[in-house]
Formats: structure tokens, sequence, C-alpha cells
């Protein structure tokens, strides 16, 4: 049974998501249709790209995944369906995959070019639907699209790194549903800079020398429980995606606070990792 999954920012009021679950299973029945997220931020590609480079890779191989933002087409946004670490993607070429491409090379991808053939007024139930019906069936890429090499990059995906290498500069990349801050900074690329080094990682007026492998890691367990302060404590820790994250411990952004709120960080706020030999 073919899976398909859909990311997008259409939100739950609207009957956009609906719509293109309909439509799938007007042509294939006994498909599995996952929703991944329809909260995305409107035409926040940064949020998409991460949001989806965390998710597909739990879903069985030949998942086919099917991306509706910015998918409006025109002559700088194209359509594109790509296969990768033997997963589908279907999207606009608008960045939203070179999160992915940065550290995975695509096995193939082409400018899908059947929109003369359907409407194009709402394009991921015209076109993306489509193109993901045809793949489920065994259809090969060549047919919906012409090879391309490249695809579009999105800006500040790689942190900076002067030329002494003492220095990374990032940004804020995701605020997720507890309000905790993920930047570009991945576990891989932080330890290849530091090589052992101490740190000291500024965030506005806030700054952080530990890294912790947890959350919970900041909580001193030896300490009778009615005696500890730790919810609302700022800490640092690589969430399950590898990415650097600051965040508040047992925050909820609705009542005490969280790290975006109470740190007075958003999105393309930056991040500044200095490293010194003590």
């Amino acid at each position: 049974m073919a899976i398909i999954t859909l990311t997008t920012d259409f939100g739950e009021k609207d009957h956009f998501a609906g719509a293109t679950k309909g439509a799938i299973y007007s042509e294939l029945p006994d498909v599995k249709i996952v929703d991944i997220s329809h909260s995305i931020s409107p035409f926040n590609i940064p949020e998409a790209s991460y949001v989806i480079q965390n998710a597909y890779k739990s879903f069985p191989k030949g998942t086919i995944h099917i991306i509706g933002i910015d998918s409006e087409i025109n002559p700088e946004n194209k359509h594109i369906a790509m296969k990768l670490d033997g997963y589908f993607f279907i999207c606009a070429n608008n960045g939203i995959m070179s999160m992915i491409c940065s550290e995975i090379a695509p096995e193939q991808i082409v400018e899908i070019n059947i929109h003369d053939k359907i409407q194009t007024s709402f394009p991921v139930l015209d076109v993306f639907v489509k193109v993901a019906c045809h793949i489920a069936r065994g259809g090969t890429l060549d047919v919906i699209g012409k090879k391309i090499d490249a695809i579009k990059p999105i800006k500040n995906i790689v942190p900076y790194v002067n030329e002494d290498k003492t220095q990374i500069i990032g940004s804020v990349i995701y605020i997720d549903n507890y309000g905790n801050v993920v930047t570009n900074i991945k576990r891989q690329f932080f330890e290849g800079i530091q090589k052992g080094r101490s740190f000291m990682i500024s965030a506005r007026h806030y700054k952080f020398k530990e890294i912790f492998k947890k959350y919970s890691d900041i909580v001193n367990f030896e300490i009778p429980a009615e005696k500890r302060q730790d919810e609302g404590r700022k800490l640092l820790v690589f969430n399950s995606g590898d990415f650097l994250e600051i965040a508040i411990f047992k925050s909820d952004p609705l009542t005490v606070g969280s790290a975006s709120t109470l740190l007075g960080l958003g999105i393309r706020d930056t991040i500044t990792i200095n490293f010194y030999t003590e």
C-alpha cells in the first residue's frame, strides 16, 4: 500500500487539506494518507524544511511526501519532483528541499511539466496530487517532468564561521509548540568547529556555557522534589533532529512563558558561539 504524506500551511479551518485528501482518495482509494503538519506558518520555507527533514525518515522507503508551501507556479517558482534517500518529494522549487539536499544528494530531480493538461489555480490539488498518484502507481519521474541538476538554495541554511574558526554565527529557523528555539547549527557542524574547545553561546543578552544531552539533565535528582526549582530554567540541548535548541525546562507558552517569549527570540534572530582555549 502506497503512503502519501502532506506538509502544508493550509491550517485546519479551510477546505484545502480535506480537498487534497479527497482528490487523492478519488484516484487511489486504498492509499494511506498521513498528515505531517498543516500548521506551518504561511509561506515559511525554513520552517517547512525543518519539519519535513525531521519527519520523512520515519516513514517506509518509497513514501511520497507532498509539501504544499508557497506552491503557486510562476517564472521564478517552478514545481519539482525528486527522489532522494529512497523517498519521493513533490514541492515548489523555492528552497524547501535545500536543507535535506545539503546532507544527502538527490538521486533524481525533474521539473514538472504537466501543467498544460490540468488546472493550476490550486497547484497542490491540481498538480501535486496527480504527480503523487502517478508515482504511487509505479510511474517514473521522467514521464511528468524534465531532468534538472540543481535546485534553488535557501538563504542562511549554513551558519557563518569566521576565518580563524573561533566563532559561529547561526540563526533561528524554527519555534516549536513548546516555544523552544531551534537554530540552524547542527551537532556535527558544531563539533567539527569546536574541536574540544570551551565555548560561550550568546542569544540576545543571555549566555550559555553548557549543552545538555537531554532536557531533564538540568535537574539535580539528588535534591528532594519539593526543594527543586528547575521549572523555568534556561538550557541548551541538541534536539532529536541534532539541531542546537534553546529551551525553558517544562515551559508553556500560554502560561509561564517559553524560550521564544522569555528570551525575546524569533525566526531569523542570530545566535553567536565563541570558542576559546582556556
